[in-house]
């Protein structure tokens, strides 16, 4: 699967959110989305640009597990593209330690409450982090791209094709704060 996307800082998500009902948004899933990153010891995927996560969403309307690889990321007119491949799990502490036996390593954890709704043939999902600005990730082709960003309220100038390092690194320059992407203190960015 190709998966293509803008992300934008939100400065009122509660307005943002009730911008994209108004527009038809349709409510898809609410609740917490846990990402825990993994690589080898030696950092081969990451120097490849290569993903491997385990993602649990626990919410609404059900929760789920997926284990994913994501390719390395290409900009393709100005959008963020990657090649995706996910699967459904049953069990995502399982499947951490099946992971771990097998010699990998947890790099990054992300833990966020978010809400996600699908908009003019777009994926539109606010994301609230535990210590840092909030988002919209916004997925889809770009022309439903665009159409989803028109209806958000938000200036399009706003919107990137960053990584949610990049994210992260303009909060602490700009509010001299860590970011916490994470519950877990030591797994921040």
């Amino acid at each position: 699967m190709r998966e293509v996307e803008l992300k934008s800082v939100v400065e009122d998500m509660e307005q943002c959110i009730a911008r994209v009902r108004a527009a038809g948004g349709e409510l898809v899933i609410q609740g917490r989305l846990r990402d825990r990153r993994y690589d080898t010891h030696d950092r081969v995927l990451g120097a490849r640009d290569e993903m491997l996560r385990v993602r649990a969403f626990e919410g609404l309307p059900a929760s789920s597990v997926t284990l994913d690889w994501k390719g390395p990321t290409r900009l393709e007119n100005g959008y963020k593209v990657r090649e995706e491949i996910s699967t459904g799990l049953a069990d995502a502490d399982a499947t951490f330690v099946i992971l771990a036996m097998l010699g990998y390593v947890c790099t990054m954890a992300i833990d966020r409450d978010v809400a996600q709704f699908t908009l003019s043939g777009a994926t539109v999902r606010f994301e609230r982090y535990p210590r840092m600005d909030d988002l919209v990730e916004v997925e889809g082709t770009p022309e439903a791209i665009e159409s989803a960003i028109a209806m958000t309220g938000l200036s399009r100038h706003g919107f990137t094709s960053d990584r949610l390092g990049d994210f992260a690194n303009r909060f602490e320059s700009r509010t001299g704060v860590p970011a916490a992407l994470s519950d877990s203190p030591h797994d921040s960015t």
